[in-house]
């Protein structure tokens, strides 16, 4: 039976710990040697996007060719689900052909239905819900810079989006407390916070979420597919901006993260994102490494 990757859940917290302990081990190995291991050779990922991408796609193209595999990129308007074949057939179809399979688009039902139906492996590349393969990275990210996430203290500021929702699954999987603060009417979904008490915190106060958190994160404030709520979302977190005064009550050794595309002036100011406590780039990086290692788990085993 194909084992997926929907959400942080899907896999045990050893299992996530092994994946991001790879990941590093891979980087390591790539940068003082320019190689990888080639376990994937004559392995296909076919990536099925409705929705617009820059990292999520080019790590993961990288990512297999890396790993010796090879990868096929199908945007909906050019495959069948864009004129209407039910998800089911596609899955049932793609993966007699292919090894593994990462989707992105919208309702997170889509990938469900999809994964219910396929034979290989399915990877939630972004949906409305979760975006875990970020995560991945941006655990990854935090480890490199400041050891074990696990007991530390995280802040969220911004909209209880699809991100949000994959960091109250990290805090629970992780075992670190994450504080989350959104304007009212943008918090995030209820079940994911039931699920998650104990580890989450909602607030509505941006400077009590950052007050002595070990690592400050935010995501724009319109994501795809909501740009024509743009000004009413701005009106909303007007004083949801990271910017170097929440960064001060943040413990003093804090890293800030983001999963860009970053809006300076909006959900960030330059001075943070652009500062000495950013780690946004070592964080898009790390989305490649983190990616290999997770194809190498689900196609190459333990």
């Amino acid at each position: 039976m194909a084992r997926h990757f929907l959400s942080l859940l899907d896999l045990d917290p050893p299992a996530l710990e092994g994946i991001v302990a790879r990941a590093m081990a891979l980087k390591t190995l790539y940068y003082e040697s320019g190689q990888s291991p080639r376990p994937l050779r004559y392995r296909t990922l076919a990536l099925l996007f409705d929705k617009s991408s820059t990292r999520t796609r080019v790590s993961f193209e990288t990512a297999m060719t890396q790993l010796g595999g090879n990868s096929i990129f199908l945007a909906a308007e050019h495959s069948q689900l864009g004129r209407g074949e039910p998800v089911e057939d596609t899955a049932r179809v793609i993966s007699r052909m292919v090894d593994v399979v990462a989707i992105r688009t919208g309702k997170h039902e889509m990938v469900e239905t999809f994964a219910a139906h396929s034979r290989v492996p399915v990877i939630n590349a972004l949906t409305d819900r979760y975006h875990p393969c970020q995560l991945l990275a941006d655990v990854q990210t935090y480890t490199e810079h400041r050891g074990p996430i696990r007991g530390r203290r995280v802040a969220w500021i911004g909209d209880g989006n699809n991100m949000c929702h994959s960091w109250m699954n990290a805090a629970c999987q992780f075992d670190f407390e994450l504080r989350v603060a959104t304007p009212p009417g943008y918090g995030p979904r209820r079940d994911r916070v039931e699920a998650c008490r104990g580890h989450v915190t909602l607030v509505e106060d941006p400077r009590e979420a950052a007050r002595g958190a070990d690592a400050v994160v935010t995501d724009t404030w319109a994501s795809m597919g909501q740009e024509d709520e743009k000004a009413e979302r701005i009106q909303a977190f007007t004083g949801y901006m990271v910017d170097a005064a929440i960064m001060a009550l943040a413990a003093p050794e804090a890293i800030f993260l983001h999963c860009l595309p970053a809006y300076r002036g909006f959900e960030v100011a330059a001075e943070v994102i652009d500062g000495p406590q950013s780690v946004v780039w070592d964080q898009a990086e790390n989305r490649l490494h983190s990616q290999k290692a997770l194809l190498e788990f689900l196609l190459a085993g333990d």
